[in-house]
């Protein structure tokens, strides 16, 4: 006999510079996901069944998140009680430390919660920098962590006009990445936020007469297409750049086409972050405060 099974929320986040992405990959690959290291450590609590993370969102190689989240199920030996959060979050993270990956906090809850079906939106944030007539010229610190499109200005206004057409309930189909994703996953989304807005880098006071500017574009809604981020955010760049008219976002809308999207668009992974993951605060209530 065992002790019976407890579900676990963790946050976490991770630089995804190295990674293949965030879904675990075969352990013969020479790039590991997310997910592998997270069940590698997840071992060390001894638990009697190996541990299994369900992933709440997607990211791809290159991507970073400032908080993700995933589900795990935990059953240990006949007899001994149900680990602690904060016994969670600290294991974890000991067992993390080699890797740029860190457990934010933990939450025990109901057998039927899901991290990715229950999750009521997520949030992305994609970073920018004008200024930089090459991306050489992207601050150290910075690297791998913004886009520096080409130009050195952007149509702010233009922006928020464009980013404006996408907010509501449409049909993303041409900005879903061509042929991800099976057929029958509904292109249909509710965008509840698209705005820019300016945003500063890493010390950047400290080179500030080299004239860059950093902006953020952020994006909310329930769930998302593969890449449909990165497309629209290529696309809200196009418009500040001049490259299309604010008009041309809703009519890419309209045509409901992935190969009508602009060719060599397409934002960068790095760049975007998934910020947030957001659940009804009364699913995290069950067995009391999380640890943190």
């Amino acid at each position: 006999m065992h002790s019976p099974k407890t579900r676990y929320l963790v946050f976490f986040q991770y630089f995804g510079t190295n990674y293949s992405g965030v879904m675990e990959t075969l352990t013969d690959q020479p790039v590991l996901g997310v997910q592998n290291y997270l069940e590698r450590a997840a071992q060390n609590l001894r638990p009697v069944t190996p541990i299994k993370f369900y992933v709440s969102s997607r990211t791809d190689t290159g991507v970073h998140a400032l908080g993700n989240s995933a589900h795990l199920d935990i059953q240990r030996a006949a007899g001994k009680p149900p680990l602690p959060e904060s016994v969670i979050v600290s294991a974890l993270n000991y067992y993390l430390k080699p890797e740029p990956i860190r457990i934010l906090s933990a939450y025990r809850v109901s057998d039927n919660f899901h991290a990715r079906f229950s999750a009521l939106s997520r949030t992305y944030v994609y970073r920018l920098v004008t200024g930089c007539s090459h991306h050489s010229q992207i601050p150290v610190f910075e690297r791998d962590l913004c886009w520096a499109p080409k130009g050195d200005h952007l149509n702010v206004p233009a922006v928020q006009e464009a980013a404006d057409s996408l907010l509501g309930t449409h049909d993303f189909s041409t900005f879903r990445s061509v042929s991800s994703e099976k057929p029958f996953k509904s292109p249909i989304k509710t965008l509840a936020q698209a705005d820019i807005r300016p945003s500063s880098g890493f010390m950047s006071h400290h080179y500030e007469y080299r004239g860059l500017q950093f902006w953020e574009l952020e994006f909310k809604s329930r769930s998302f297409l593969y890449r449909q981020v990165r497309r629209m955010a290529g696309a809200l760049v196009a418009v500040g750049q001049g490259r299309l008219a604010p008009y041309r976002i809703k009519e890419l809308l309209e045509i409901r086409d992935p190969l009508a999207y602009p060719l060599n668009t397409m934002a960068p992974a790095a760049g975007l972050f998934l910020k947030s993951v957001e659940y009804d605060e009364a699913d995290l209530e069950t067995e009391g405060n999380a640890a943190k």
